[in-house]
């Protein structure tokens, strides 16, 4: 059977040529048609799927193929473009309308490479550099840049001088305020993916941007903590040093996010109260559940975040903590019905208590201590309760009383190795 795709003048575009430069894997292959119309689209077996733009799925490999447009400037912003696709546009006008450099290169189906913007040298020279000062027109965009610093400052990437100064102006001018929630939540989710979450962030200070879509994030920076448990001072610094910790040590995005938010409370400390932040983790719920509201962040997300704001200083004490209080504490994580969440609640302590500016411990004790107790409480069996005709009540005390003797009984032997290490 013969490819509809080669009756057309198509190119491989965006992120897939930027991969295959990088020598990275993309799974991703998008298309641009040129000189081609929607009837051409359709008498070849394609299938559109665009709402606001002429996208079509390739018959059989599924894959996206975009006739080539034009876009005008015509309201405020994300959204408010004319879009124009027509047989006479050309390759070089569609990626001229693209964010940066190293997203506007382009392949022919013969593998030649087409960059008219030079987005394989600055590829090469690590360099995140708008294609045009049209980059303005879209607010979206600075959270693309920020986004891409993320996923490859570790590569030795960083964005280019003129570029940070249109961001800059993109601040001033007041657009980001027109970006719907879903948008940020799309480009923040990739960034706490990606390598170095936390350049998404400081990117995004650097230009001003961070005080109008995170303000809650912002409102740290220039707090100050008591110096005994943080060396680094700042209440900013130690949030993204947190959450560099936890991209270290987990690839979960409700991990990092949890770790990104747990300490905004200290953001609305009265100075007067200042080096000290009694109270935060209680002030903290409330900016934590408004940023959810505000971005519609998922439930899972946001519930890892709420148990991680209120108990992460509970979490640091886990060892001098009565079994009571753990047991309270397993209940609150939902730990008998949903132990997943138990590690991810601890990874995200653990970032906490190593994200300090100093050198960092190589074992997080409580982390071990819980998992512990965990397995403790879940190994019990209650079969011969089920079998009896004690009432409910009578019956929840025994479970109560059997799991707290199990803690106990983990509590005991804890300390005795503790005491008897060398």
């Amino acid at each position: 059977m013969t490819d509809p795709a080669e009756q057309l003048e198509c190119y491989l575009v965006g992120g897939a040529v930027r991969d295959q430069l990088l020598g990275d894997a993309s799974t991703d292959l998008d298309w641009v048609v040129v000189g081609a119309s929607e009837d051409t689209m359709l008498k070849l077996g394609f299938s559109p799927v665009g709402r606001d733009f002429p996208v079509y799925l390739h018959p059989t490999t599924h894959q996206e193929y975009a006739l080539a447009r034009r876009e005008r400037k015509t309201g405020p912003g994300y959204r408010g473009f004319e879009t124009t696709a027509s047989p006479d546009v050309t390759l070089e006008d569609d990626l001229s309308r693209r964010d940066i450099t190293i997203n506007a290169m382009a392949r022919s189906r013969q593998g030649k490479l087409i960059d008219p913007w030079g987005g394989a040298t600055d590829l090469a020279a690590g360099v995140i550099r708008h294609v045009s000062p049209a980059f303005t027109e879209d607010p979206l965009r600075v959270l693309r840049v920020a986004r891409f610093t993320a996923r490859y400052h570790d590569r030795g990437f960083g964005v280019a001088t003129g570029t940070l100064a249109l961001m800059e102006s993109m601040v001033t001018d007041g657009e980001l305020g027109t970006l719907p929630p879903e948008r940020i939540w799309q480009e923040l989710s990739g960034a706490l993916s990606a390598a170095q979450p936390a350049e998404f962030f400081r990117t995004l200070r650097r230009c001003g941007a961070l005080g109008v879509i995170f303000p809650e994030l912002d409102a740290l920076f220039g707090v100050p903590q008591p110096q005994a448990h943080h060396p680094e001072g700042d209440a900013g610094i130690h949030t993204l040093l947190v959450l560099e910790q936890a991209a270290k040590l987990s690839p979960d995005s409700k991990v990092r996010f949890a770790a990104l938010v747990h300490d905004l409370g200290k953001g609305a400390t009265p100075p007067q109260h200042w080096p000290k932040h009694i109270g935060h983790e209680k002030r903290g719920l409330k900016l934590v559940g408004e940023m959810c509201d505000r971005l519609r962040v998922p439930a899972e997300y946001r519930r890892l975040a709420l148990l991680v704001t209120e108990f992460h200083l509970l979490m640091h004490r886990l060892e001098t903590l009565r079994p009571q209080t753990v047991l309270k504490l397993l209940n609150r994580l939902d730990a008998f019905r949903n132990p997943d969440r138990v590690g991810a609640f601890a990874l995200a302590c653990e970032a906490d208590a190593q994200g300090r500016g100093t050198d960092l411990a190589a074992d997080y004790p409580s982390t071990k201590l819980l998992q512990a107790y965990l397995e403790a409480v879940t190994a019990l069996s209650f079969s011969d309760l089920e079998a009896t005709t004690t009432d409910g009540r009578a019956r929840g005390r025994e479970v109560r009383k059997r799991r707290l003797a199990a803690l106990g009984s983990v509590q005991m032997a804890w300390r005795d190795t503790a005491t008897s290490d060398p």
